[in-house]
């Protein structure tokens, strides 16, 4: 008989930590490494979206093994930690600001916040970019209680960037003109 998806192990709300210590799905380290699951379904949304950018898709490709990696680790049971998993390293926040780096010299100055929109694959960038914001402050919440790996969350905040930038850089190589949010400005669809 084929194992089946469905264990029914979590119908009483509780799931295993890998290691196998059982806590409630409610639990700060699942809503963590939760979060940073969603955040890889969504870059892999964006990955899918992207036609003749082999470039980027590369990019994206690393960081969803990198989001794999790091969701193991916030997964891990703490007394499990001696696990022979592979590591989030300072050379991974290393190739994001150099991605960043030269995203951003090709990109005019910016004067004031850009709304999100514009293309779909632009809005699918922010989306990535503020679903990375919240798994990082769900893991700051989480590295309250219990200590992280020490590049998690550097890695998590540097990726919120890289997807800012990624964003401005797509909407200019689609020619997708930025909406600025200016402060002051009447609000000319609502009168």
């Amino acid at each position: 008989m084929a194992n089946k998806i469905y264990t029914k192990t979590g119908d009483k709300g509780n799931t295993s930590l890998l290691g196998g210590k059982k806590v409630p799905k409610s639990d700060l380290q699942i809503e963590a490494y939760g979060n940073v699951d969603e955040l890889n379904a969504f870059v892999g949304l964006l990955r899918d979206k992207l036609s003749a950018q082999e470039k980027v898709k590369d990019q994206l490709f690393k960081i969803q093994h990198d989001l794999f990696i790091l969701g193991s680790l916030l997964a891990c049971a703490t007394e499990f930690k001696e696990m022979n998993l592979p590591e989030i390293t300072e050379r991974e926040i290393k190739l994001l600001e150099q991605w960043i780096d030269e995203y951003d010299q090709d990109l005019p100055k910016l004067t004031a916040f850009i709304l999100p929109g514009g293309h779909e694959i632009v809005s699918t960038c922010h989306v990535c970019r503020t679903v990375c914001r919240r798994a990082e402050r769900s893991i700051i919440k989480w590295s309250e209680i219990q200590e992280t790996e020490k590049n998690i969350i550097p890695y998590i905040n540097r990726l919120s960037d890289y997807f800012f930038i990624l964003a401005r850089t797509i909407a200019k190589a689609l020619d997708s003109p930025e909406t600025l949010w200016i402060s002051d400005q009447k609000n000319q669809y609502f009168k």
